[in-house]
């Protein structure tokens, strides 16, 4: 059913991986924010994570197929965050610009937290379904 509580942490993390990027930059060089769509792998995997949060929503009949995607999804917010932290290691040394860290690379880690507890429910409601069958 839609009304569950993973489709509410489901549906958080789709909004974290599809709207709120376009709110929040990453990081700013020289006083100018620098968004994810200025980079093609930050659009590339912005993009697939908010679409995995939407087919996972969508497939609420499929318990197993849906807890699978929240797996690849929280697999693919970690590859995020890793290029987040590589970048902003790489960012923090320069002398020449003036660079800062933005809200937005925190997004990946909100997203994992919502995915995580999406799982958690829907294990739960797995389980909850094995019993009721075995009483059959």
């Amino acid at each position: 059913m839609i009304q569950r509580i993973q489709t509410v942490y489901l549906a958080i993390a789709l909004i974290v991986n599809g709207v709120l990027p376009f709110v929040f930059p990453l990081w700013k060089i020289d006083g100018k924010d620098f968004y994810f769509m200025q980079s093609l792998v930050y659009n590339a995997l912005f993009g697939l994570s908010a679409v995995l949060s939407l087919i996972s929503i969508i497939s609420y009949k499929k318990r197993q197929h849906q807890f699978v995607l929240g797996r690849l999804n929280i697999i693919l917010n970690l590859i995020l965050l890793g290029l987040f932290v590589y970048r902003s290691l790489n960012l923090s040394g320069e002398t020449a610009l003036v660079s800062e860290k933005g809200i937005g690379m925190f997004l990946p880690i909100i997203s994992i937290v919502m995915l995580v507890l999406a799982n958690k429910a829907i294990k739960k409601d797995e389980d909850l379904v094995k019993s009721v069958d075995r009483l059959r």
